[in-house]
């Protein structure tokens, strides 16, 4: 009896192993998300399915899932800790050089020069009319930012990495 409960205890044993793998993955490095919603519109539609990456660095213009209280929001990343950030005119400042803004689709709202703290972000919406982000939120702390995503996995004829323009 104790051989063949040992014998169906080694034939799990992979299983068992592959399991925790997969668990630990989803938990701890990549996990797949829902995008919803055109705040990024038109690099994303809204209907894709991604891969968010939980241990990349967080860098200027990457695409980001935040958590808010409500609700996970994808926006892209425009201050980093310890920048100041205006927009004037439809044109963002970021230490007081204006950036080149490639993605906006819209008009960017005029938004007060602030400087963000050691784990503050200050984020966009690609689609600045209808976009939640930091102009009307403030800025995002570190510690609500769950990854950063630039890999589309659905649709399949979209299916790869979105560049990055710097």
């Amino acid at each position: 009896m104790k051989s063949k409960i040992i014998k169906n205890l080694k034939e799990l044993l992979p299983y068992i192993v592959i399991l925790l793998i997969v668990i630990l993955i989803r938990t701890f490095i990549a996990t797949p998300i829902k995008v919803n919603g055109s705040s990024m519109y038109k690099t994303l539609d809204g209907s894709e399915f991604m891969i968010l990456n939980k241990l990349a660095k967080i860098e200027r213009f990457d695409i980001i899932v935040l958590d808010t209280n409500d609700d996970e929001l994808i926006k892209r990343v425009y201050g980093l800790p310890g920048e100041k950030i205006a927009i004037e005119n439809n044109n963002i400042y970021v230490n007081d050089k204006k950036i080149e803004d490639i993605y906006a689709t819209g008009e960017t709202s005029d938004y007060e020069c602030i400087t963000l703290k050691d784990d503050e972000y200050f984020v966009l919406g690609d689609n600045r009319k209808i976009s939640l982000d930091s102009r009307t939120i403030g800025p995002i702390k570190k510690n609500q930012i769950k990854g950063t995503t630039n890999f589309i996995i659905y649709p399949f004829n979209r299916f790869g990495i979105l560049e990055k323009n710097k």
